[in-house]
């Protein structure tokens, strides 16, 4: 991870110096809907939380921009099975309710490239590492509450690529949508446990100063 860090910091600080048109630093917040994309397991629903942090963008042509992002993103996923609960009468089949919540939050760092293909108006797309911070199962089991930290069956660092469009206003403030499809499996217990991947769409309010 430490390699990582460094690599990304050259990258970063490289594109600092190069000769930009404008350089703009600002803030952005917003809305993740968040899911987990399963091969085999279909009781994920989308989680609705937040995502906040810096950006800059480096002008390099009229049209062309380099955007990196350092974002708190709370991603995870809502999810509900129904199942016998083993009691059966001859005219009753009991049900037990498990639901719940997988709360997963990340510091990310997508590096997007931006082409304005209209005055204000851009598309975008580029990759995203995301380094997992905490991650929580928050349960209902027929009534019985609770909560269990799970970091340890989940992958520590998550690689996606972003897809999105934004659209900025010559004061500053600027708006965006994204998706982030995730590529890295996050499933860090069983072998054979089927696949689970991040999937994220965003809808952002920015500033630039």
């Amino acid at each position: 991870m430490k390699k990582l860090l460094i690599i990304i910091a050259i990258i970063l600080f490289g594109f600092t110096n190069v000769k930009a048109q404008e350089t703009n630093f600002g803030l952005k917040a917003g809305v993740n809907f968040a899911t987990i994309n399963s091969d085999n397991f279909d009781s994920f629903d989308g989680r609705t939380c937040l995502h906040f942090g810096i950006v800059s963008e480096f002008m390099i042509s009229d049209n062309f921009a380099f955007q990196p992002e350092l974002l708190y993103s709370c991603q995870g996923s809502d999810y509900s099975e129904t199942f016998s609960n083993g009691i059966e009468t001859t005219f009753i089949k009991a049900l037990a309710t498990y639901e719940g919540s997988i709360k997963l939050d990340y510091l990310n760092i997508p590096l997007m490239a931006k082409y304005y293909v209209a005055e204000g108006f851009s598309i975008e797309a580029g990759p995203q590492v995301g380094f997992l911070l905490s991650a929580k199962d928050e349960y209902d089991f027929d009534g019985d509450t609770g909560e269990d930290d799970i970091k340890e069956y989940v992958k520590g660092i998550d690689f996606g690529v972003n897809f999105g469009i934004g659209y900025k206003l010559e004061g500053g403030l600027n708006f965006g949508a994204r998706y982030n499809l995730g590529l890295t499996d996050i499933n860090d217990e069983y072998e054979e446990g089927g696949t689970y991947k991040n999937g994220v769409f965003q809808i952002s309010l920015g500033y630039f100063f």
